[in-house]
């Protein structure tokens, strides 16, 4: 039960709380700011749209002060005792010294006094005032007071274990203000004790005498396992300031962070920290993205004022950076930035191509989420990733789901015009073992949350679901055939609502066996979307887009798939000091990064590319966002919104190799008739740039005009390329036919089989487990441990709505042997049924060498989609790896050879498989001239393939695709030249 006041005793635990918390800690980054579950299902809060940089030795906020009003009461009320320390002028107040609380107080040995307030609780607030702490201060003097608190915090830090609530202040009888501030300014306060931090919560206007202060727990909040409220303070201090300006931003409606569009006059808003005792002048210089001044001025406070409007002169598209002062005052400079967006604005609906990540629950208060998402539907994206808690949306095993949390965020992009790509979390602890982790260990809990995410109880749901972000990159020993095991049921879950959202396969952070082996799982059948994650090294300040696209182009292609591939993560690692955004030099290699690394990317076949990510976001020194510290845009948002609106469907139509190396060239066609060049080049120099016949207007990389050159008789027009890519927008659809058009439909034309709602999930005892994949650093091998004998269980899991019985086959290679080879199981309706299985290693078998383990099945005569794994004998102490052999097939000696001319029109097509562990599945081997499918013949003893094709003169690609018996797959693609036909 909790108490509405009084005290209580606190274990001596890091954490006060009334209930389990994880069981470790991650710091906030691109991997668990999203991801869900036990790290990433707390509520990691952040915010703030005004603040200013403070100087050296000046420690206030540079927020707007957070003022506001509330007029609850309790019964419990005490008088609040303000101190002042070491003879300063600080005056500090002790948390549980309240005039008025429904919050109780608690006792804990670290806390300054030996207590505090201690509110954690998932019952709702009281119906007057909700869950609060009144205090009552006499100040000497009136004006601005910097306000500090040792409390929690609501974003996630390396020391703590339990985030705690969004707060808001009232000052005396004026509005209730929430403390916004942004993710950074959170993660950067240094650790008081246990889970509080030393706190700067901004300036506060008082008056001389007796003040009220009321601290107002804000809403819920997504909590380790559940939503609630949950805030601790253990003190908080007051210290006179001098009035300041803190404040500058463009002026408007205050659910603008700080952009416009269109030719009409914009005004900057600069304000203060508190009534300006006299008239005051602040003076302020405007730069846009290439470091020129295009305004400058004064303007003048009156007495009692808190801040003035400045009128800004008609500003060309981009993005401008403020820098402004007081004068006379303080030495400090504020910085501010807004953005002045292009007219052309993006495609809206299935055809937009762009998206941002926004981990709202990690870095969005909700006082600011309507007001992000206005920005980002401004920006240009139509899609937003995000991701909810599993653990806070279902408490206990069985028990009914929750998720109304996180649908008030998916209305609020609904309602903006976004679409809402939802990353499934973790589960919570219950649904968990410790062989399991970090997936449930009965899989129907999978395929049940799913069901409640495509719609079964739920008010609102997403427009896609990702089945879990970056598995092949983290600390546990989870396998890439568990995860494919997992999402199955997820998927089949999904599925099986009327009205089921897409499925998007797991965002993988880099191509390896833990993605192959999750494909040889048969797991692509499952999804309508392929997704990865690029980035370029850590350290590089200058970074060139990654292979990732190609990469998972290539590897789509080798398996046979047909799903478009989303890359729901991309950006880049920039360096931002403590305390500040990245440095202007960073700022514009973001936004070129973002702009070339996105048309690169949709080039090498990228359906839809997320940036990752929008709100502010900091981690370790290294920043990733598109807004400010403050909640303000970037010079990479305005790029954005530029490469949105100019290159419309962003279909693309190909690349200008005779620009090479000079230059580099990418051809779009904008859905609209017209097509897009983009230009850049390693130096400034003059480029000829080839166009189709039709008038070209330049645009630079913040969507600003740059003027219409003349074709020239060669068909080019003449521009000033360098790393600022360039938009050549030209009245004539593109030479050659674009890619189509963008869409959300569904792959999955038909349900899932009988057979395919079988799933096959491979479990092992701890002792077998495979190593830990070491946040993707670990190095081979990688299969389950095993001894001379282990016995394992195959779980045969039934998703229909009736029983089934299921014949599976067992088989392993490379002088392993597994019994039964063949086992006859009947599974119950929506049930599980565990088979048990011995595999034992031969005395061939040498140590530390990964080797597939497959099990196959039957539904009937029906295939079941199988359960791969590779496994190794444990390796002694000690003891090196033997030699790993291939384990996927091998096709060489093609003819044609690439690059040859052979005579028509038949053309002779020969080539070699083979597949020295698992053998080559003769009746999966496929042939395809020019994408088409012809016949061929194979003759398994000489691994010779052989087919015959009538050609036309000129140039054909043939691929040569086969799978062994272990289920991986082999791609071969060959261009040649036919003549004579």
């Amino acid at each position: 039960m909790d108490p509405v006041a009084g005290d209580k005793a606190l274990p001596a635990q890091d954490v006060p709380g009334s209930w389990p918390r994880c069981a470790g800690r991650m710091s906030i980054d691109r991997r668990t700011a999203v991801a869900g579950g036990l790290a990433a299902g707390l509520a990691l809060t952040a915010t703030a749209a005004t603040a200013r940089t403070a100087p050296p030795g000046n420690r206030r906020t540079t927020g707007a002060p957070p003022q506001g009003d509330t007029s609850a009461t309790t019964p419990h009320e005490h008088t609040a005792a303000a101190t002042s320390r070491n003879g300063t002028s600080d005056i500090t107040v002790q948390g549980e010294q309240t005039a008025r609380t429904t919050i109780p107080t608690a006792r804990d040995p670290r806390a300054r006094s030996g207590r505090l307030l201690a509110l954690a609780t998932a019952k709702p607030p009281p119906p007057h005032g909700g869950w609060y702490a009144t205090y009552t201060v006499d100040v000497p003097a009136a004006g601005p007071y910097l306000l500090r608190a040792v409390a929690t915090v609501p974003v996630e830090q390396p020391h703590v274990e339990e985030t705690g609530s969004y707060v808001r202040i009232t000052v005396n009888d004026g509005p209730a203000r929430p403390v916004s501030r942004s993710q950074p300014y959170w993660y950067e306060s240094p650790k008081a004790w246990g889970d509080l931090s030393r706190v700067t919560l901004g300036d506060v206007e008082l008056r001389r005498g007796a003040n009220t202060l009321t601290f107002t727990v804000d809403g819920p909040t997504v909590l380790d396992e559940r939503t609630g409220y949950r805030f601790l303070l253990d003190e908080f201090t007051l210290t006179p300031v001098p009035v300041a300006l803190t404040s500058v931003r463009l002026a408007g409606p205050p659910g603008n962070l700080g952009h416009y569009r269109g030719d009409d006059r914009a005004a900057l808003r600069l304000g203060l920290n508190a009534a300006a005792p006299r008239a005051l002048t602040v003076t302020y210089r405007v730069h846009d993205y290439f470091a020129r001044e295009v305004a400058s001025g004064a303007v003048r406070v009156p007495a009692g004022a808190r801040g003035a409007d400045a009128p800004l002169p008609v500003l060309a598209p981009g993005n401008h950076q403020v820098v402004a002062a007081l004068s006379p005052g303080p030495d400090d400079r504020v910085v501010g930035h807004f953005a002045h967006l292009p007219a052309r604005r993006a495609v809206r609906g299935a055809a937009n191509r762009f998206g941002v990540n926004v981990a709202t629950h990690a870095l969005v208060p909700p006082p600011l989420l309507p007001a992000l998402a206005a920005a980002t539907a401004a920006m240009g994206v139509g899609h937003v990733r995000d991701g909810s808690a599993w653990p806070a949306a279902q408490r206990r095993p069985g028990g009914p789901f929750d998720s109304h949390l996180h649908e008030t965020v998916v209305d609020v992009f609904h309602e903006h015009g976004l679409k809402v790509l939802e990353v499934v979390s973790a589960p919570p602890a219950w649904a968990m073992t410790p062989t399991s982790v970090p997936l449930p260990a009965d899989l129907r809990d999978a395929y049940r949350y799913a069901r409640h995410l495509a719609g079964r109880g739920r008010r609102v749901t997403a427009d896609a679901l990702q089945l879990s972000n970056e598995p092949d990159v983290d600390t546990t020993a989870s396998t890439g055939d568990q995860h494919a095991a997992y999402v199955k049921a997820a998927a089949l879950g999904i599925a099986d609502e009327p009205g089921g959202p897409p499925v998007v396969l797991p965002g993988i952070a880099q191509e390896g066996v833990f993605q192959e082996l999750m494909l040889q799982n048969d797991v692509a059948r499952y999804a309508d979307v392929w997704s990865f994650h690029g980035y370029p090294p850590l350290d590089d300040t200058d970074p060139e887009f990654p292979s990732s696209a190609d990469d998972q182009r290539e590897l789509r292609e080798r398996f046979g798939a047909a799903t478009p591939l989303w890359m729901t993560e991309s950006g880049t690692f920039l360096p931002a000091g403590h305390g500040t955004d990245l440095s202007p030099a960073m700022q514009r290699t973001q936004a070129r990064y973002l702009v070339l690394s996105t048309v690169e990317s949709l080039a090498a076949g990228t359906d839809r590319q997320f940036w990752f990510c929008g709100p502010p976001c900091t981690d370790e020194g290294v920043s990733f966002a598109l807004f400010s510290r403050d909640f303000q845009p970037l010079p990479a948002f305005s790029a954005y919104a530029a490469l949105t609106g100019l290159l419309g469907e962003a279909n693309h139509a190909g690349s200008l190799p005779e620009l090479l190396p000079r230059a580099a060239g990418f051809v779009f066609g904008d859905g609209a008739g017209r097509t897009v060049t983009v230009v850049c080049a390693p130096k400034p120099r003059d480029v000829d740039v080839p166009v189709p016949d039709g008038t070209t207007r330049v645009y630079d990389i913040m969507g600003a005009a740059r003027g219409t050159p003349p074709r020239s008789a060669r068909g080019t027009v003449r521009v000033a390329a360098s790393r600022d890519p360039l938009y050549l927008v030209t009245d004539a659809p593109p030479p050659r036919g674009p890619r189509p058009a963008a869409h959300d439909a569904p792959v999955r034309r038909r349900p899932f089989s009988a057979a395919e709602h079988i799933v096959l999930s491979q479990r092992w005892a701890a002792a077998n487990a495979a190593p830990g994949k070491a946040d993707g650093d670990a190095e081979p091998p990688f299969g389950q441990r095993l001894g001379a004998a282990t016995r394992m269980t195959l779980d045969v899991y039934n998703f229909n709505g009736g029983p089934e019985s299921v014949t599976v086959t067992a088989r392993a290679f490379g002088g392993w042997s597994v019994t039964p080879r063949r086992a006859r199981v009947r599974v119950p309706a929506r049930g599980r049924v565990g088979v048990e299985f011995t595999v034992t290693a031969g005395d061939a078998v040498r140590p530390g060498v990964d080797l597939p383990l497959v099990f196959d099945a039957l539904l009937g005569a029906e295939p079941v989609p199988p359960s791969v794994s590779r496994v190794q004998r444990r390796p002694r102490p000690g003891g090196r790896p033997g030699r790993q052999p291939a384990l996927a097939p091998v096709i060489d000696r093609v003819l044609p050879a690439a690059g040859a001319a052979a005579s028509g029109p038949e053309v002779r097509i020969s080539a070699r498989v083979r597949d020295a562990v698992s053998g080559v599945r003769a009746e999966r081997i496929t042939v395809e001239v020019d994408g088409a499918r012809i016949a061929h013949r194979f003759d398994p003893a000489t691994g010779r393939l052989t087919a015959t094709a009538r050609l036309r003169s000129g140039r054909h690609t043939v691929l040569i695709r086969a799978f062994n018996h272990a289920h991986a797959p082999a791609a071969r693609t060959v261009t040649f030249g036919v003549k004579g036909a």
